[in-house]
C-alpha cells in the first residue's frame, strides 16, 4: 500500500510538473533617447570625432551641442548634379567654411573636386589648384563620391571608374600634401538586387531610385568598381585612404577583414552602416571589432544645412550618438528599424581607437589645430 502510494505520488508530481504554466518571456524595453549624465560623462571622456558628417549652416545651438558632447567633425562636400542640396556652388562651399571656421576647433573641412569636368582639357591641374586652395585655408582630406562609377560615363557609354588615368595626378597631389582620400565607391550590395524592404537600405533606394542600379542599363558591377579603387590603393602606398561606409563591403565582412589586413594605408568609415554591424551574431561583431581596432572609424553620416530645425536636427544627431553608443559601449538594448540588438560592450581601449584615436591617425589635424 505505501509502495503503491509512493508511486502514486511520484506519478501525480510527473503530472503536476508536466501541467507547470510556463513563465512569461521577459520583455526587455530598448534603451533610446539622449544620453543620461552617466552616459555622456563616458561618452565625452572619449573625445569622439565623428569622421564622416554634412554640415552647410551655422547655427549657435548646434555649435553649443558640439562642445556639451566633446564631439569633433569631419566636414563632408559632397558634388552631385542629381541633388540640388548637393550640386557644385561656391555658396555651399562658403556655407561649410563658416560653420567650421565658427566651430571654435570642433569641425575641419573635407573638400572635393567637380568629377563631371573629367573631360574638359586641362581637367586635374585645375582641379589640383582648387584642392591646393582649399588645402591652404586647413581642408584635411578630399571625398570622391559614388557619381563615379555609378553615374558619369565617357563617349562609349562606358562608366568612369576610380581608377581612370585621368584621376591619377589629383590622387598624386593629395598624397604628396599629406592629405586623406575619403572614397565612398559603388553602394551597398543591395541596390544591385531585387528591391528588399527589409534591407536597411531600402528607405534610402525608394526616395533616390537614380542610385538603384538593379533593373539599370549595363550598370558598372559593384565588383569593377571596387576592384578599381583598390587599384588607387595599390597604386598609392603613401595615400591615405579611407573607405567610408565600411568600404562599401558592409554585406560582407570576411571581404572586409581581409581588405583591412592587406593594405597598410587602407581603413574605413562606420558611417550609416551600424545596422549592418548589429545585425552580426553579437560574438562575431564583437569579434570583428576587436581584430580590426586599429582600422575602424566612427562616422555617421548626419546631416544639417539651412533648411533644417535645428532643435530637431539636434535631438536627432544626439539621439543617433546615444544609440550608437550603447550598442558599442554598453550591454543595453537598442532598437534600429524595428528590430533590437544587445549592445556589444567593447572595452574602454577598442572604444578609444573606434572614436577617437584612429581618427586622429587617419585624419591628421582633426583635431588640436
Amino acid at each position: 500500500m505505501k509502495v503503491w502510494l509512493a508511486a502514486g505520488l511520484v506519478v501525480l508530481g510527473i503530472g503536476m510538473v508536466g501541467c507547470k504554466k510556463e513563465a512569461a518571456p521577459v520583455v526587455v524595453t530598448p534603451v533610446s533617447g539622449p544620453f543620461t549624465g552617466e552616459e555622456l560623462k563616458a561618452f565625452t571622456a572619449l573625445a569622439p570625432i565623428d569622421s564622416h558628417a554634412h554640415v552647410f549652416a551655422s547655427d549657435a545651438g548646434f555649435d553649443a551641442m558640439l562642445k556639451r558632447l566633446n564631439l569633433h567633425l569631419v566636414d563632408i562636400l559632397v558634388i552631385d548634379d542629381q541633388n540640388p542640396e548637393y550640386k557644385a556652388s561656391s555658396a555651399k562651399v562658403d556655407a561649410a567654411w563658416k560653420f567650421v571656421k565658427g566651430s571654435e576647433g570642433h569641425a575641419v573641412y573635407c573638400t572635393s573636386f567637380d568629377p563631371y569636368k573629367w573631360k574638359e582639357a586641362g581637367f586635374a591641374a585645375a582641379a589640383n589648384r582648387g584642392l591646393d586652395e582649399q588645402f591652404s585655408k586647413g581642408a584635411v582630406a578630399v571625398k570622391i563620391w559614388k557619381n563615379i562609377g555609378m553615374e558619369i560615363k565617357d563617349a562609349q557609354g562606358n562608366y568612369i571608374l576610380p581608377d581612370n588615368p585621368v584621376f591619377a595626378p589629383i590622387y598624386k597631389n593629395i598624397s604628396l600634401k599629406n592629405k586623406t582620400l575619403i572614397a565612398h565607391v559603388a553602394d551597398p550590395s543591395s541596390s544591385w538586387g531585387p528591391i528588399d524592404a527589409s534591407s536597411p537600405d531600402y528607405s534610402y533606394y525608394k526616395d533616390n531610385p537614380v542610385w538603384y542600379m538593379y533593373g539599370q542599363k549595363n550598370p558598372a558591377s559593384k565588383e569593377q568598381i571596387l576592384t578599381a579603387r583598390d587599384h588607387v590603393v595599390e597604386q598609392n602606398p603613401l595615400l591615405r585612404v579611407v573607405g567610408a561606409h565600411l568600404g562599401s563591403m558592409e554585406a560582407d565582412f570576411k571581404q572586409l577583414g581581409e581588405h583591412l589586413d592587406k593594405y597598410p594605408n587602407f581603413a574605413v568609415d562606420m558611417a550609416a552602416r551600424m545596422p549592418y554591424i548589429m545585425m552580426q551574431p553579437r560574438a562575431d561583431a564583437i569579434a570583428f571589432l576587436t581584430e580590426h581596432q586599429d582600422k575602424l572609424i566612427y562616422a555617421t553620416d548626419l546631416e544639417f544645412s539651412a533648411r533644417d530645425n535645428a532643435d530637431a536636427k539636434m535631438k536627432e544627431w544626439e539621439a543617433g550618438y546615444a544609440r550608437d553608443w550603447r550598442f558599442l559601449a554598453t550591454r543595453d538594448t537598442v532598437e534600429y528599424n524595428g528590430r533590437t540588438y544587445q549592445g556589444l560592450g567593447l572595452p574602454d581601449g577598442v572604444l578609444r581607437k573606434i572614436y577617437h584615436d584612429n581618427a586622429v591617425r587617419w585624419f591628421p589635424g582633426v583635431v588640436g589645430r
